[in-house]
């Protein structure tokens, strides 16, 4: 048996970049593509490839680490099983991976994108995000969008303000990751640059029309994943909550693609591909498209607006509006003891508190918080009861 040699470290980037003329579709993204705002000095034994890179980055983030107490879905509630904002970036990223890999689509683009996707997201999950929106707009600075959000933490936030210099493709996938969006057939809007991105970034957070496409098929299958990965598993955790019965899901949607979450995973990966192999765009076949639309409407009805869920709404709304004006009043007056102070604006680079003011700094701060963290923040008296069902 010949004995395999490595080769030179400084050189396994180069063949592997190689590779992928052999390995990938030719509407992949190519790793020797990724563009970064800044140009970085790259050891010459570094031998990850830029997309490998970005996932390294981002799962060494802090942000990356709050996720595992981050709402998905479902909060307040004593159940150890119920899907949390970590096992759903996870499950996605798992979908996206096996899509991208039947495709021929660059994997390491694919991960960096789903394990960052849902990284501004704020406590509580999407009330949570309504809430600390109308407080941002109260406040003059925009919108609050957790896609916009993700992108100021991996750019702005993270490394003490100096950001982690993430490759455009990755940055404009996690923007256009929108999985509430229901897209029967999307194709890739390649021209893209650092500025028309932060002018996407500009137009979403200042409430303009825009509607975000990604650059890359990565980015495109990303989407479709985030979709595919929530809309079963949160069947199931609603069956298993009691708030639902798995005969309560609509006859065409079943017919089409099951009644279990493995079953409508499974049926939508394997449409998404034989739709969309060898083609320059990502889709759904008309009738898995049409019975997931169904399916989400379903869901939306009886799972996201369900009073049962919401009875805690309220309280919440007060505990934004209170730790908001709080730690608002905080960074105007310089209180050092304070949480923000302490906690986050503390070690900044000079540019991000420089360039920020008082709300977007509060803003960033309260976003990044897990549920329980946000809650050790409000007076006792104020926090709501953890419900069982």
């Amino acid at each position: 048996m010949a004995k395999y040699k490595l080769p030179p470290l400084e050189s396994l980037r180069t063949l592997l970049d190689d590779r992928e003329a052999d390995i990938l579709s030719p509407e992949a993204a190519r790793s020797a593509g990724g563009l970064r705002r800044r140009r970085e000095k790259r050891l010459e034994t570094d031998y990850r490839q830029q997309y490998g890179v970005d996932v390294d980055r981002i799962l060494h983030s802090l942000a990356y680490s709050r996720y595992i107490d981050k709402t998905q879905v479902f909060y307040l509630i004593r159940n150890d099983h119920i899907t949390h904002r970590m096992l759903h970036v996870q499950l996605a990223s798992k979908v996206a991976r096996t899509i991208g890999r039947f495709l021929g689509l660059n994997e390491d683009l694919i991960e960096a994108v789903a394990i960052g996707h849902d990284i501004g997201h704020a406590p509580f999950g999407h009330d949570g995000e309504r809430f600390l929106s109308e407080l941002c707009k109260k406040h003059g600075i925009g919108e609050y969008h957790h896609n916009v959000q993700s992108v100021q933490f991996l750019e702005k936030v993270e490394r003490k303000g100096r950001g982690w210099n993430l490759c455009l493709q990755t940055l404009d996938g996690i923007l256009c990751h929108d999985g509430e969006v229901h897209d029967r057939h999307l194709a890739p809007a390649r021209a893209k640059s650092f500025k028309g991105h932060d002018r996407e970034l500009y137009d979403r957070r200042t409430g303009r029309p825009v509607r975000l496409v990604p650059m890359t098929l990565e980015g495109c299958v990303m989407r479709f994943s985030d979709t595919i990965s929530y809309i079963g598993r949160d069947i199931e955790d609603a069956i298993r909550l009691g708030l639902i019965r798995r005969s309560d899901l609509p006859a065409d949607c079943v017919k089409h693609l099951g009644d279990t979450n493995g079953t409508i995973v499974y049926n939508l990966v394997t449409d998404v591909i034989t739709s969309s192999y060898g083609k320059d765009y990502v889709a759904f076949s008309s009738d898995i498209s049409g019975a997931l639309r169904e399916l989400k409407e379903f869901n939306y009805e009886r799972i996201y607006s369900n009073p049962l869920i919401k009875r805690d709404i309220g309280l919440i709304r007060e505990m934004f509006e209170y730790l908001f004006e709080r730690f608002l009043y905080d960074v105007r007056t310089g209180n050092k003891e304070s949480p923000v102070h302490g906690n986050f604006i503390a070690g900044m680079a000079e540019d991000y508190v420089n360039q920020h003011s008082g709300a977007e700094i509060v803003r960033d701060f309260i976003a990044g918080m897990t549920d329980q963290y946000f809650l050790s923040q409000t007076p006792p008296g104020m926090r709501p009861k953890i419900n069982s069902f």
